[in-house]
C-alpha cells in the first residue's frame, strides 16, 4: 500500500472519529445521569441536589438520579467521581468541604483543583446554631455565658470531619474560647435526629437541615451565621448581633464532573443548571429552607473554580491553627 493511500486512510479515520465524538456530544445525554452526593440521604446537601436534579432531568430529557456515597467527610464520594469516566454521566454535587479537604486530609487521594471539571455554583446556605429544646440557656447571650462555664461538659454534634457542621463547630469553639465534647456522626441527618431526641446538646448546621425543626419547635435556635438575618427566620439574630462577629460562615454548593469533561457537555450541563436555579419551584423551596440560588453569572464553571481556589486559601490557616486533621 502506498504512502499516499495510507495517509488518506489515516485522515479518513481521524475524521470519522471526530465526527462520531461530535455526534455523541451533540446528542448528549442519551442515558440517565448520576449525581453523587458524598453525604447521607436526608441531609442538607442531599436536599439541594434533589431539588436541582428534578428540573435538570426535565431540561436534559434524561433522568438525573441522586446517589448518596457518604463517608470520610465527603472524600469517599468525591474520590469516586474523580475516578469516573469523563463522559458527563457521573457528576458530583459537593459543598464547602471540597475546599477544606486538602488541608484536613493528609493523604487525600485527589486534588480538588485538578481532578474535576467545574460546572457551576448552586447556592450559599446560611448556618444556624441550635440545641436540644430543653437545653438550659434561654437565648444566645445565655448560651455564651453557659459555654464559658460548662463548655467542657457540653456535647456538640457534627456530620463528620470536614462537614459544614464540623467547620462551624471549630469556629464556634474558637470564638467562645472553649473545647466542647465533639460527637461526630455519619451525616447531618442522624446528627439532627439525636439533637431533636435530646441525646446531644448543640449543633451548628445549614438552614436546609434546621429550618423545619426550628419552626416546629423541635430544637432551640440561638443565632444565624450570616451578616444579615435570614428572611425565613426573621426573629433569629445574627452571630454578630450576639457578640460573635468572627463566627461567620455560609455553605456554598457546586456541581462538578470528572477532569477532562468535554466543553460541549459542560455547556449543556451548565445551561440545565441555570434553568434549574431560575425555576420558581426551586427558588420557593430554597427560600423555605433559608437560602436562595446563586445568580446566572455565578452558576458558571469560571465562578465555581474561582470560589474553590479562594476558599482553599481561606480555610487552610484556620484548620492548621485548630490542629484538626483526618488520616
Amino acid at each position: 500500500m502506498s504512502k499516499l493511500v495510507k495517509g488518506l486512510l489515516a485522515s479518513l479515520s481521524i475524521l470519522a472519529a471526530t465526527a462520531t465524538a461530535a455526534s455523541a456530544q451533540g446528542s448528549y445525554p442519551t442515558q440517565p445521569i448520576t449525581v453523587v452526593v458524598p453525604f447521607s440521604a436526608g441531609g442538607p446537601t442531599d436536599t439541594v441536589a434533589r431539588l436541582v436534579a428534578q428540573v435538570m432531568s426535565r431540561e436534559l430529557g434524561q433522568q438525573v438520579l441522586v446517589q448518596n456515597v457518604g463517608g470520610a467527610g465527603g472524600t469517599l464520594g468525591a474520590g469516586q467521581v474523580a475516578q469516573a469516566k469523563p463522559d458527563g454521566y457521573t457528576l458530583l454535587l459537593h459543598h464547602i468541604g471540597m475546599s477544606t479537604a486538602p488541608t484536613l486530609y493528609r493523604q487525600l487521594a485527589f486534588d480538588p483543583l485538578k481532578a474535576f471539571s467545574p460546572i457551576g455554583l448552586i447556592t450559599a446556605v446560611p448556618m444556624t446554631i441550635v440545641a436540644r429544646k430543653d437545653f438550659e440557656p434561654a437565648d444566645a447571650s445565655a448560651l455564651l455565658a453557659y459555654l464559658k462555664e460548662n463548655g467542657a461538659d457540653t456535647t456538640y454534634a457534627n456530620a463528620g470531619i470536614g462537614s459544614a457542621s464540623h467547620l462551624c463547630g471549630m469556629l464556634l469553639q474558637e470564638a467562645v474560647g472553649v473545647q466542647m465534647v465533639t460527637v461526630p456522626y455519619q451525616g447531618a441527618a442522624p446528627a439532627m435526629t439525636d439533637v431533636v431526641g435530646g441525646q446531644v446538646d448543640l449543633l451548628c448546621d445549614q438552614t436546609t437541615n434546621t429550618t423545619n425543626q426550628i419552626k416546629a419547635g423541635e430544637v432551640k435556635a440561638y443565632a444565624v451565621t450570616t451578616p444579615t438575618r435570614v428572611p425565613s427566620l426573621p426573629d433569629l439574630p445574627t452571630t454578630a448581633e450576639v457578640g460573635l462577629p468572627k463566627l461567620e460562615i455560609g455553605v456554598w454548593h457546586g456541581l462538578y464532573g470528572p477532569a477532562g469533561l468535554d466543553a460541549a457537555v459542560v455547556e449543556k450541563l451548565d445551561a440545565a443548571l441555570k434553568t434549574a436555579l431560575a425555576d420558581e419551584t426551586v427558588k420557593s423551596r430554597f427560600a423555605e429552607l433559608g437560602t436562595q440560588p446563586v445568580s446566572a453569572e455565578e452558576a458558571t464553571p469560571q465562578a465555581l473554580e474561582a470560589e474553590l481556589k479562594s476558599q482553599i486559601e481561606l480555610w487552610r490557616p484556620i484548620i492548621q491553627a485548630a490542629g484538626t486533621y483526618a488520616d
